[in-house]
């Protein structure tokens, strides 16, 4: 067995020898889900456990209250972890923050278990609100993964495992169209609707639809709409997603929406005026070397791999794959396909699948970790690949 093999047997058999222990906690944040930037509990699992296991944390970076940067060893190579911790509102966690957030944790715990600390610097980093403002933007506009080698997680799924996982660039935008108060009744002459504003502006990106490309995706909800129906409203709300599979095709689309929402203003003589109301996310950068390591690994693992679907959702990962290679698998909890972001699947987080994910997707987490620290050849052409032009998209 040699020394690679000998570090792999230690890693796999800390992830076994406490599965139990990563099953339980897992499960306590399922039962107690929190919001995003309000993850105290689990913010403070996670960072008591990699205090406990030799790492030294930073609590708050960024002023984030709930996040934080745990780091261990003094090595060359950078590894870093992605521990997601946020839930949906009534939902849950229907995204099974509480399974990934929890591997990446255990796997940092097993890899330095199995390291000396001249080897790497494993770092760990706890990222609230990936599901609103996505503090994995502020991170990586800061820099914090400039260095990294590789950054890496996973993320649950259902209907079958891949690895090739590609997320939407999105923009979220509030739009409010304003105009004059008046008696419905008595005078609506006097009167300029702002809710008409809305409406309108629903109409129009509706008509967009024929003529945009098939994978972008347009979707709002009126916030705001007026007090009483015997008032004109003068002021009402709308909240709408931009997705599209680049940033820059992106970019393009909502430049087309600002001129729609003025055209909307000018055809009901109010004014609109619109802001970036949540953090933006960039599409995911693939990573061919990377994607093919992790294949292998999960195929070692035992897991059955399938295609991805391609771009679907987005992803504050997005935004790390653009400071360092990034790696998100997604890995099945259940053979049956189950609705993410729904209770169903929240429930499906404590199955026995949702915990065989949760140990496996550890293992390959730190295994790959491994792989990156021993194998320059691997590392290098991870590299090029992240330096290429035909990844940056």
């Amino acid at each position: 067995m040699n020394h690679h093999d000998q570090l792999l047997a230690r890693v796999l058999d800390f992830l076994d020898r406490n599965r139990e222990e990563a099953v339980r906690m897992s499960d306590r944040i399922c039962d107690h889900p929190e919001l995003g930037g309000e993850e105290v509990r689990t913010s403070g699992e996670f960072a008591r456990a990699l205090r406990e296991g030799g790492f030294r944390v930073k609590t708050g970076i960024l002023d984030l209250p709930t996040a934080f940067h745990a780091t261990w060893g003094r090595g060359p190579v950078n590894v870093a972890l992605l521990a997601e911790m946020d839930a949906l509102p009534e939902i849950g966690h229907g995204c099974g923050h509480n399974l990934h957030g929890t591997a990446s944790v255990f796997a940092a715990l097993a890899l330095k278990e199995a390291l000396r600390e001249e080897d790497a610097t494993i770092h760990v980093f706890g990222t609230p609100a990936e599901e609103t403002n996505g503090s994995k933007v502020e991170m990586a506009r800061a820099g914090l993964f400039d260095e990294m080698d590789l950054a890496l997680m996973f993320h649950c799924c259902s209907g079958g495992s891949y690895v090739d996982y590609r997320s939407m660039a999105i923009d979220s935008l509030e739009f409010t169209f304003s105009g004059r108060t008046a008696h419905a009744a008595a005078a609506p002459w006097e009167g300029r609707n702002g809710l008409n504003g809305v409406i309108l502006l629903f109409h129009a990106l509706d008509m967009l639809r024929q003529h945009v490309r098939p994978h972008v995706r347009m979707h709002g909800i009126i916030t705001h709409g007026g007090a009483a129906p015997n008032i004109v409203p003068h002021e009402a709300r709308a909240h709408w997603y931009f997705r599209a599979p680049t940033r820059e095709e992106l970019d393009q689309l909502v430049e087309r929406v600002k001129a729609i929402a003025h055209g909307c203003a000018a055809a009901t003589e109010t004014e609109v005026s619109y802001r970036y109301n949540e953090a933006s996310f960039d599409h995911m950068r693939p990573n061919p070397p990377a994607e093919e390591a992790m294949e292998r690994i999960l195929t070692e693992l035992g897991f059955r791999l399938r295609k991805g679907p391609g771009p679907s959702g987005s992803s504050d990962v997005g935004n790390v794959s653009r400071r360092c290679p990034a790696l998100q698998p997604e890995l099945s909890i259940s053979d049956r396909e189950i609705p993410l972001h729904s209770r169903e699947f929240a429930l499906a987080t404590k199955s026995e699948g949702g915990h065989r994910a949760l140990i496996q997707g550890a293992k390959a987490l730190a295994w790959m970790g491994l792989d990156v620290i021993f194998n320059p050849q691997l590392r290098e052409r991870i590299r090029r690949a992240f330096e290429s032009p035909t990844t940056h998209g």
